[in-house]
């Protein structure tokens, strides 16, 4: 069945947020602070992720922390592998918890790549087409918390990127998310961590909450000073009772694949179609013996030019302007 155009309307009921940044830079403690405020206004419980326990400290009450001394109150699992997270996140009650952190993507990714056993090649490197392969869980991992009934936090490690200039030299372009491909920006919202330390008291730093990407367009392009749950407070009311599933990956390969399949039948089919008049008109010439017999079959082949590949076409140009010259010298010799 064709799909078909609807009116447009919002069906975001959680709010999915990407956090990347370098180590130190407040993205686990600005994550929990976020976190901790949107479980309590659901009245649930937040399900963390975490790969490199990196929230021992943040699990008791240090008093001497100047900022929520008081040990926060989540759900931990500590793991780095996509298999265990998978099945972790997929068997949460919507009933309990009401908020995922993803700490970090990064170390995620890592395992995916990790997790390939197949052959490799000289240079020791993935083949390329076994990376569909690597990507699939991981593409179903990502799927399920942007499409999932729950607050989502991925968190990510900083990676610098660079191109390749005219000179073969490496020029810095900026930085992103150490993860697969686009992932920092499949959610709704991207910002980038950074602690600055204050120039006047080398002891005490700042962490900065760059906006880089904010479809709600609140928050979109502001630098935000130690970013807290009332950071994004202000974008719940926009959040709606429904939330968009997924893309069936499965039904849309399926069907992308068919398309593709109808396009080979159909190539293959030309080329059949091509090959015959090809083998028809190749016939004709080494028959033919006078320019006015190659006129005719030159304007009966560009008829049939349609149904001709590029090969076969210029294979055919060829062949008469090689039957056109024998012609010549045949007739200029018998004068």
């Amino acid at each position: 069945m064709a799909s078909t155009f609807r009116k447009a309307e919002p069906q975001q009921a959680r709010l999915k947020v990407s956090v990347y940044g370098p180590p130190g830079s407040g993205k686990t403690f600005s994550t929990l602070l976020m976190a901790e405020g949107l479980a309590a206004t659901r009245g649930k419980r937040v399900a963390y992720i975490d790969t490199e326990r990196g929230t021992d400290f943040y699990a008791q009450a240090v008093p001497d922390r100047k900022i929520h001394p008081e040990a926060f109150d989540f759900d931990a699992l500590y793991t780095r592998s996509l298999a265990e997270i998978l099945g972790a996140v997929k068997g949460l009650d919507v009933a309990t918890h009401g908020v995922i952190v993803i700490d970090s993507i990064s170390h995620i990714w890592q395992s995916a790549i990790e997790a390939y056993d197949g052959k490799r090649t000289s240079q020791d490197s993935i083949p390329m087409q076994a990376w569909g392969k690597i990507k699939r869980p991981y593409k179903e991992l990502l799927n399920f918390l942007i499409s999932s009934p729950f607050d989502v936090f991925i968190l990510g490690r900083q990676k610098n990127v660079f191109e390749e200039d005219t000179d073969g030299k490496l020029r810095a372009l900026g930085v992103a998310m150490r993860a697969e491909g686009e992932t920092q920006y499949e959610p709704h919202i991207c910002v980038r961590m950074e602690a600055r330390q204050d120039s006047a008291d080398t002891s005490r730093s700042t962490y900065l909450m760059y906006v880089e990407k904010d479809r709600t367009g609140v928050l979109a392009g502001r630098t935000i000073p130690n970013p807290s749950f009332r950071t994004i407070e202000p974008l719940l009311p926009l959040l709606g009772a429904i939330q968009a599933p997924a893309e069936d990956e499965d039904a849309r390969i399926a069907a992308d694949g068919e398309l593709l399949d109808a396009q080979d039948r159909k190539n293959a089919d030309k080329e059949s179609k091509s090959g015959a008049i090809f083998a028809e008109m190749s016939g004709k010439l080494s028959s033919t013996q006078d320019m006015t017999q190659l006129g005719a079959i030159v304007a009966e082949a560009k008829k049939l030019k349609r149904s001709l590949t590029e090969e076969h076409t210029a294979a055919l140009r060829t062949l008469f302007e090689s039957k056109a010259k024998e012609i010549q010298t045949r007739t200029v010799g018998a004068l």
